[in-house]
């Protein structure tokens, strides 16, 4: 895979990058490292092929993120050009918000919702459908134009989510958007960025307003999982050739699949078993990680 493995001694190249790099952080990182970078500029440092120890790697996280960096220790040379597909879940991922969350806000229940989706994306509900039925069943009898309120004035896009959909298009990957969220918001957010496909979820609405209910099955982890697997299988490339970015417990089984998965914001569950993470920067963090040459 392109995330070198955790314990493998093999030579990885190693990213750090933040809005504005501080010359002390690049210092301790090559100190630990005991060389200094092979290339750096005011927003990005990279060491090519090094061979670090478990000690060294959680070093190097700490002091990135106490400065508010971001770092990824990938496989040499990965390259974005290296991959085939780009997968997204959509809520607090590809946008800043959770939508359902905001929907509950035109009944008066986001705080109900958003206690139930947080603890789903903790992993703490073992049953995403259940979770999920729980929240829209919140939301019957809402007039269905609330879909359209959130969609114009909450729904904002991530920062650098643009840059990465658009670089990821030029290098010709195929874009998923996956998501436990609803296509009244997926299949816009396709028109809006050109992607190439989506899924989710079809809230069931009946005479202009929600029935609290959603329609078909259920888009959950294994959903996910399978929406990759599917695109992957269409285009004639490994799973492995796919970049997977997400947050939360339902993504984890898309981010397996994938040769190199992105936390994004995440939970800690998710983070921890995820190649890299962003917890600073914005999604296009995963162009420079990839060698996006902005050095200098």
């Amino acid at each position: 895979g392109i995330a070198a493995g955790m314990n493998d001694g093999a030579p990885i190249d190693l990213t750090l990058r933040a809005a504005q790099l501080d010359d002390a952080l690049i210092a301790a990182v090559a100190g630990c490292v005991g060389t200094p970078p092979t290339a750096s500029g005011p927003r990005i440092a990279r060491w090519s092929s090094i061979a670090l120890d478990d000690a060294q790697r959680e070093r190097i996280a700490a002091l990135a993120d106490a400065a508010g960096a971001d770092q990824a220790m990938l496989a040499p040379n990965a390259r974005l050009s290296d991959f085939a597909v780009l997968a997204m879940d959509m809520d607090s991922t590809l946008i800043t918000i959770e939508c359902l969350d905001e929907i509950g806000d035109f009944v008066g229940r986001k705080d109900q919702i958003a206690a139930i989706t947080e603890a789903a994306m903790r992993g703490e509900i073992a049953d995403y459908k259940e979770s999920l039925r729980r929240r829209v069943a919140l939301l019957a009898g809402l007039d269905a134009s609330a879909l359209q309120r959130v969609y114009d004035e909450r729904l904002r896009l991530s920062p650098g989510a643009r840059a990465l959909v658009d670089a990821a298009h030029a290098a010709g990957l195929a874009t998923l958007l996956v998501s436990g969220g609803f296509n009244y918001f997926t299949h816009r957010l396709q028109r809006e960025l050109g992607l190439t496909r989506v899924r989710s979820n079809e809230l069931e609405i009946a005479g202009g307003k929600m029935t609290g209910r959603v329609v078909g099955e259920i888009v959950d982890a294994t959903g996910k999982a399978d929406a990759l697997r599917t695109l992957c299988d269409e285009l004639g490339v490994p799973t492995s050739r796919a970049i997977a970015i997400g947050d939360g417990a339902n993504d984890l089984a898309m981010m397996k699949l994938a040769g190199l998965s992105v936390a994004y914001r995440a939970k800690p569950i998710v983070a921890a078993q995820a190649s890299c993470a962003i917890r600073h920067g914005g999604l296009d963090a995963v162009l420079d990680f990839l060698g996006r040459e902005m050095i200098g």
